[in-house]
């Protein structure tokens, strides 16, 4: 692995402008550690890569997941949805709750928490039946989501509570129980048990780990862990980073390459995680030569791959000082059929193709604060505002699993920042 002989060594590998001798140029950069002792610094060179299967998979969809509250006294609109509804109303969107949180009884002034507690979204009461041991109280089924980071996810069970209270999405309380049963699981396996690193160029440290293969020993299993960011190198040999994308695992095997003479291929069993869907590839091929040159590229995308799509904007972020303040910026509204699609609107809007100005609203909020190519105060001019004022509408957002993000919130928001907001 080498260097081009303008930039020194000493840049950072991300930095630097990677190239190497076989005719079918690199794909990847992995950057990270090898060994079990983890210090979670990725910024060393492990290897250049041409392909790296398994870390762009489209999984199924998320299932729904069933719990049930032990022993329940019920308050609030928990409680008046089970007086109100009939046997074969539960399971159906009347019994739908929202999103419960469960955690325990609030402690003593000044004691800590004994624990933080649990979510979950998108909840519907299924069933409820007496407490066959406690008078007066109720098992109730739900089915929902439990909110985790990534569906594979542990969700530990606290130690020392023997209550648990019901708060619904406002912090109202919906009662109390005695146990619940469905939401605590050890993790799962990973939904892709292996990974493919295919025509690659070693670093030193990663042959090392190289030549325990084959062992079996604890040692040499310690020896071939491998924790790395994937980063994309771009058609000039410069990186980008790939937000989500890593590799963790075991190497298990280790063989020459159909990609060139001195490249291997290896095959590494995954920890679990989820990796970014099949599409995410599609996105990022947009910024291999350099940034989009036309707007609304991402319009044909669904919201995840608009996410994915903001996100790319993110990690390709032109450092440019911000436009002066009293700038008029023009943004296309045509296909704002999402909060998705307005991050990406309003990045290009901001920041011409490609651009980026925030992904999710804390974003957006830092984005406004200046830094990101403009100063508020500014002038947005949003043209065809009427599609998102159809779709950013009060409502649950289901592919969040929060409360829908609306119109007039993002206006408040906008307008909070000094941004005058002319709709079109």
């Amino acid at each position: 692995m080498s260097t081009s002989a303008g930039p020194g060594p000493d840049l950072q590998p991300e930095q630097r402008r990677w190239e190497w001798k076989h005719p079918v140029g690199p794909r990847w950069l992995l950057l990270g550690e090898v060994g079990s002792d983890w210090s979670y610094e990725f910024d060393t060179p492990l290897a250049l890569c041409r392909e790296v299967e398994g870390l762009f998979v489209d999984l199924p969809p998320r299932p729904r997941e069933r719990f049930t509250l032990v022993g329940c006294t019920a308050a609030g609109t928990l409680a008046e949805l089970l007086d109100r509804l009939p046997a074969e109303a539960l399971g159906t969107e009347h019994a739908w709750l929202g999103n419960v949180s469960i955690t325990a009884p609030p402690p003593s002034p000044g004691i800590p928490p004994p624990w933080r507690g649990e979510y979950l979204s998108d909840v519907v009461v299924t069933a409820q039946r007496p407490n066959m041991t406690v008078p007066e109280t109720v098992d109730i089924d739900l089915d929902g989501f439990v909110y985790v980071y990534d569906r594979t996810e542990a969700v530990m069970p606290p130690g020392d509570v023997t209550e648990f209270v019901l708060l619904g999405s406002d912090e109202r309380s919906y009662g109390s129980c005695r146990d619940v049963t469905g939401v605590f699981r050890e993790q799962a396996a990973p939904p892709v048990p292996q990974v493919r690193l295919l025509g690659c160029q070693p670093e030193p440290l990663l042959l090392a780990a190289l030549e325990t293969v084959g062992q079996s020993t604890k040692a040499s299993l310690r020896r071939r862990r491998i924790r790395a960011d994937v980063r994309m190198v771009t058609a000039d040999g410069s990186t980008s980073q790939v937000i989500g994308a890593g590799v963790s695992g075991t190497i298990q095997a280790s063989e020459p390459s159909r990609f060139g003479a001195g490249l291997l291929d290896m095959t590494i069993d995954s920890d679990p995680q989820e990796p970014l869907p099949a599409g995410a590839l599609r996105v990022l091929e947009h910024w291999y030569a350099g940034p989009p040159t036309e707007k609304n590229v991402w319009a044909g995308y669904d919201r995840d791959l608009r996410h994915h799509w903001a996100g790319a904007a993110l990690a390709h972020r032109a450092s440019t000082p911000d436009r002066p303040a009293g700038t008029t910026y023009n943004l296309d509204g045509r296909f704002v059929t999402d909060i998705e699609g307005f991050y990406c609107a309003i990045g290009e809007a901001i920041n011409g193709p490609g651009g980026y100005f925030g992904w999710n609203l804390n974003a957006l909020h830092d984005c406004l604060t200046g830094g990101f190519g403009a100063r508020t105060p500014f002038r947005l001019v949003w043209h065809d505002s009427a599609t998102a004022r159809a779709h950013l509408v009060t409502g649950y957002d289901r592919h969040l699993l929060s409360a829908s993000t609306t119109m007039d919130y993002l206006l408040d928001m906008l307008a909070e920042h000094q941004v005058n907001v002319d709709l079109r």
